[in-house]
């Protein structure tokens, strides 16, 4: 599936299906998903009509292992022939083929639920009489995609021939006996998806140049019709492999999981490791040393190499099982190192460009890809059970929501479609009305494939490259929105911060004891998340002391409250003392200006309206990268400022030290006056607010763009449009300039594809040129520099050498093709 043009046309398809709901068909994915209720069909038939549109599921084949067709054909007593019918009847079984041997290949759903798994095995198991045991098979089905190269390159000798009779002047009727079955091969596949787009009522670019192909014919231009055919052919599937090629340019964050996992299934009797070989005679025994370990290439431990493993589907593993990942291999389960060490590549969950060390005990992450192996693991957590699961689903569902922009042009195509079949008419009766050829040649030209492709790549392409570095953004939207920031509001702590401050110096008022201060002030603190409470607990802790209980505690503007035998007690920010009464002794001003002056924070704890202690925190936390991000972010024309709950002369102390003038800091700010600030910035820039996804929330929200900083467990996946699970705060300027560069190739790529759509409109009507070949393969490589360009985005190798790659592939799946066509023939 190369165009969105054509997953739209799939998703109507599959919309007249009762038992398909929910379809959500992707172009530029390559995916489809869907929920099937199978009391109203199976999935077969979902398969069946991709098949038709000329989109066969690219998912492996299974053999079912020891299964012979005849045997269960007698068993269910049927028909060996009506066998197919009776599989594909079954839940989760796209297509099946019996081969020549009477061997039973399968293709199966993947990723399927584990509800709809299990259904399928009892299914199979009850058909065959037999446990289940799928292994890899190879089908000699060939595909529609195959087919196509097939026909075009059976037609090309053709044309040679035609074109030669055409120089040695053979009469017009030879020259459609050569070229008919050129036609007939060569454009069989367009026709037959031109056909069930018509049957599931769809109007494509299929069907526009099979048209054409049938008017050439009739009008006798044999050459041209042949030409048109043969383009078709190959340059659809070259759309198609820049497109997967796109694809997998884009691989490399956390987007996907593998679909099996290699098991281990037991030790052979030989092994040594970890066996006590106890041999008694009379007095002594004698135990076994284990052998050093084998050594890899790569300087690792290697597993047992006597263990044995299979590979398995990942809805076969469970928690406690055992396996085996090789490097450069994507982690299948989350799970706990018991053999080899190795690195592990985090930069898709925290930005970090060096792997990191693991070794046994450590805990590695599904989704993640071992740098270096191999190890293997006891599985903690498979499927949704997995840490990183939200994560790698949010990426997945983020990927596919447009930008404005594809919005508008998808309104515009279902305008533009009509227009040009009418137009077309309309044109030829005005001012052709002797060459109806022109209409053949608009509706070419103007079918605008390149045009709907514009959008999807790139955006799908930065997401990707935003994943990888550690980033994910929620839709093609919101990279669209970041290319325009021009004003950004950073919150302090927990961004610019690592939100971990320690104590300075605590301050008792004269005549209160030290340790009933200290529990008292962890007792309030007990319940908070906040950065300084972690700090008062952890200091206390260190002390060796128990918190006091507190009841009734509660919240207030930057602090906390509470009771104990009945009196209030509080724990608050100092320059809130005041709002709530509290009596504070002259030492414990001199401390607070002392601390103030050296630009700390301070909280006071207080008790019955008095001050018993000031504890004063020292923010020396900041993040690597904090001090080279402002100017980076002033480079850029980008304006900043930092919000904070701090006290002032924190906040301004802070932003000298990172290059932030004193008017730009902004502290003793409550959530509802950062929510203010923010949405007051925004009347008049494009604002992008960071903070931490939790009590920044509502400024994150009414901002332009909202960027949640801070790990994959901690940060609310709904609070931000972008979430960067890292602590790097280097990394909004590489998304900046990412979501920038992005919004530049998609305007080149409108530009492209609308240059050329009306370029190629104006030269039929001007009657520059009349040859439909001309139009076909001017429109075709329009869509392929579409997509080359959009694909730059993913870090790839460049374009140039992504158009190496697709024409290589283009010779080795003809080869592959007619290779399996002469084994049908031969075997």
């Amino acid at each position: 599936m190369d165009c969105p043009d054509c997953a739209s046309k799939a998703t109507r398809a599959l919309d007249t299906l009762h038992q398909a709901n929910d379809i959500h068909v992707s172009a530029t994915a390559g995916t489809v998903r869907f929920k099937i209720d199978l009391e109203y069909g199976h999935v077969a038939e979902v398969s069946s009509v991709l098949r038709s549109l000329g989109h066969a599921p690219d998912v492996d084949y299974l053999e079912l292992a020891g299964a012979k067709a005849t045997t269960i054909a007698h068993r269910n007593g049927i028909d060996r022939r009506k066998l197919t019918k009776l599989f594909r009847q079954q839940p989760g079984v796209l297509d099946v083929e019996i081969s020549d041997d009477d061997r039973i290949i399968l293709q199966l759903a993947p990723d399927a639920t584990p509800e709809l798994f299990e259904k399928r095995n009892r299914a199979l198991e009850h058909i065959s009489g037999m446990k289940v045991n799928l292994i890899p098979a190879q089908s000699n089905r060939i595909r529609p995609d195959q087919w196509r190269l097939i026909g075009g390159g059976i037609a090309l000798p053709l044309l040679a021939l035609v074109i030669m009779g055409e120089l040695l002047g053979w009469p017009d009727y030879v020259l459609g006996i050569i070229a008919l079955p050129g036609l007939l091969i060569g454009g069989m596949q367009m026709f037959k998806e031109a056909l069930a787009s018509l049957a599931n009522r769809q109007m494509g670019f299929q069907v526009l140049t099979s048209l054409a192909v049938i008017g050439a014919a009739i009008l006798g231009m044999w050459e041209e019709a042949l030409i048109v055919a043969i383009l078709v052919a190959f340059t659809a599937h070259l759309e198609g492999d820049a497109l997967l090629q796109a694809r997998n340019a884009m691989q490399g964050g956390l987007d996907r999981l593998p679909r099996k996992a290699r098991k281990l299934t037991g030790a052979s009797p030989s092994s040594a490791i970890g066996i006590e070989s106890a041999l008694k005679t009379g007095a002594f025994s004698l135990t076994m040393a284990a052998p050093a370990p084998l050594i890899g290439a790569d300087g690792c431990a290697l597993p047992d190499p006597n263990a044995a493993y299979e590979e398995v589907p990942i809805e076969l593993v469970r928690k406690g099982d055992r396996l085996e990942i090789r490097s450069g291999e994507l982690i299948p389960a989350d799970g706990m190192i018991v053999e080899g060490y190795g690195a592990l590549d985090k930069a898709p969950l925290t930005g970090e460009s060096v792997p990191v060390e693991i070794a046994e005990g450590d805990e590695i992450q599904a989704g993640l890809v071992l740098a270096r192996g191999p190890v293997v693991i006891e599985v903690t957590a498979v499927g949704d059970d997995t840490r990183l699961s939200g994560l790698i689903d949010a990426v997945h569902t983020f990927r596919e929501e447009p930008p404005r922009l594809h919005n508008i042009i998808e309104r515009f195509t279902a305008i533009w479609v009509p227009v040009v079949l009418f137009g077309a008419f309309v044109i030829w009766w005005t001012m052709f009305p002797e060459d109806w050829k022109i209409i053949l040649l608009l509706w070419v030209v103007a079918c605008p494939c390149a045009l709907l492709l514009a959008t999807p790549v790139p955006h799908a392409a930065a997401l990707a490259r935003s994943a990888h570095i550690g980033a994910i953004a929620r839709g093609g939207d919101v990279i669209e929105r970041l290319s325009k920031v021009e004003h950004i509001l950073l919150d302090k702590t927990g961004t610019l911060t690592s939100g971990k401050p320690r104590i300075g110096e605590v301050v008792f008022a004269k005549g209160r004891k030290k340790d009933p201060a200290l529990r008292l002030a962890a007792g309030l603190e007990a319940r908070s998340s906040h950065p300084y409470a972690l700090t008062v607990m952890d200091y206390v802790r260190k002390q060796g002391l128990e918190p006091t209980k507190v009841n009734v505690l509660a919240d207030v503007e930057a602090g906390v409250r509470g009771k104990v035998s009945g009196k209030e007690v509080a724990f608050i920010r100092y320059d809130r003392a005041e709002d709530l009464a509290i009596t504070v002794p002259n030492e414990l001003k001199e401390a607070y200006s002392s601390a103030e002056a050296k630009g700390h924070g301070a909280s006071l704890l207080a008790r019955d309206g008095n001050a018993l202690a000031l504890f004063t925190f020292v923010h020396d936390d900041t993040r690597d990268g904090s001090h080279h991000l402002i100017p980076a972010l002033f480079q850029r024309n980008i304006n900043v400022e930092i919000l904070s709950g701090d006290n002032q002369a924190a906040v301004t102390a802070f932003a000298k030290s990172v290059g932030l003038p004193e008017a730009s800091a902004h502290g003793g700010l409550s959530p509802e006056e950062k929510v203010e600030w923010v949405r007051g910035r925004s009347k008049t820039h494009v604002t992008m607010m960071v903070g931490d996804g939790f009590n920044d929330a509502a400024a994150l929200a009414v901002a332009d763009v909202g960027v949640a900083v801070g790990s994959g467990e901690t940060v609310n996946l709904e609070a931000a449009d972008v979430l960067i699970p890292g602590d790097d705060p280097q990394m909004l300027t590489e998304l900046i300039d990412l979501a920038r560069r992005a919004q530049r190739i998609l305007i080149g790529n409108f530009v492209i594809s609308v240059g050329i759509t009306l370029a190629l409109v104006a030269a039929v009507i001007g009657q520059m040129y009349d040859q439909l070949w001309v139009g076909v393969l001017i429109h075709e490589a329009s869509v392929i520099l579409v997509i080359l360009n959009g694909a730059r985005l993913a870090g790839s190798d460049g374009a140039l050498s992504l158009l190496k790659n697709i024409v290589v592939s283009l010779w080795r799946d003809t080869s592959e093709a007619f290779g399996l066509l002469r084994s049908r023939f031969t075997s």
